[in-house]
């Protein structure tokens, strides 16, 4: 697999100097679990990133749950974790994927395209009896320097565009019943884009709980052309990477992220809402 990288590849990897372990556990309903979690055990030489104080900017009226950061400002964490552009990273957490994959997403973003995710939870990686320690590690500061690639991201105008593209699919991966409108516990408003279709992020995994196979995940996403324009989309734009990642494993290289949203397109009045099974 291109970007999903077993415990074999930590066994042979992990002590080089140009790897670094990062440990993306987060618990949305308990912000402060997954640093806690950390400091308490993690993969040895493992740094660890938060969602919402690393991975995600200032939340205004626009942009969504989780916007993204200040680039310049991420690179500067990232430098002082000892990463640069030559740095092999694999992240994991404990959350199916869903903290590493937005990770795995914003290093590419940034230009680096030597980022993978552990195939498995850190909870079953300990059930195995692999190793873990509590001790926070410490390396040399690496100068990091953004090269950003624009094109990864679906802004929102686009998003309106593909509403009327025939070229062009939007694919929502919230569960059944935020994408039906059925009910929202997370987001103010119920509802979907319309013409969204369905791949709740988590079937990409299979009954362990790991990532599927590429030939199973290009099964999964079948109905979908390599050819056309892919828009993913979520809550708030951390999950939507999880099926950008998938695709990219299945073969599909036009999956972008809209990365505000669901929560970004209901900030808007004027923007258009649809519940139920069809549109």
């Amino acid at each position: 697999m291109k970007y999903i990288a077993a415990p074999a590849w930590l066994d042979k990897r992990k002590k080089e100097d140009n790897v670094r372990i990062v440990d993306c556990r987060f618990q949305l309903d308990n912000p402060d679990a997954g640093r806690t979690g950390y400091q308490e055990s993690h993969i040895p030489g493992a740094v660890y990133f938060d969602l919402e104080k690393d991975l995600s900017g200032t939340v205004n009226t626009h942009g969504g749950r989780h916007p993204l950061p200040n680039m310049e400002e991420f690179a500067e964490k990232l430098s002082k974790a000892g990463i640069d552009q030559n740095t092999e990273i694999i992240a994991y957490d404990d959350q199916s994927g869903a903290m590493a994959a937005r990770f795995w997403w914003m290093l590419r973003y940034m230009g680096h395209d030597k980022t993978f995710v552990l195939d498995r939870s850190f909870s079953e990686w300990e059930k195995e009896g692999r190793p873990v320690e509590s001790r926070k590690p410490e390396f040399s500061f690496k100068r990091f320097i953004p090269q950003l690639q624009p094109n990864m991201l679906a802004p929102l105008e686009e998003v309106k565009l593909a509403l009327h593209d025939k070229d062009a699919s939007l694919i929502d991966g919230r569960d059944a019943k935020r994408y039906d409108g059925e009910q929202d516990k997370v987001d103010h408003t119920a509802g979907r884009i319309p013409g969204a279709e369905h791949y709740y992020w988590k079937e990409v995994l299979d009954k362990k709980g790991r990532w599927k196979t590429t030939k199973a995940l290009e099964e999964h996403f079948r109905e979908l052309s390599k050819q056309e324009k892919i828009i993913s989309y979520c809550g708030s734009g951390v999950t939507a990477c999880v099926n950008i990642l998938a695709l990219k494993e299945a073969g599909f290289d036009q999956a972008r992220l809209y990365a505000g949203s669901w929560s970004d397109w209901i900030s808007y009045d004027d923007l258009p809402i649809s519940r139920g099974q069809g549109d």
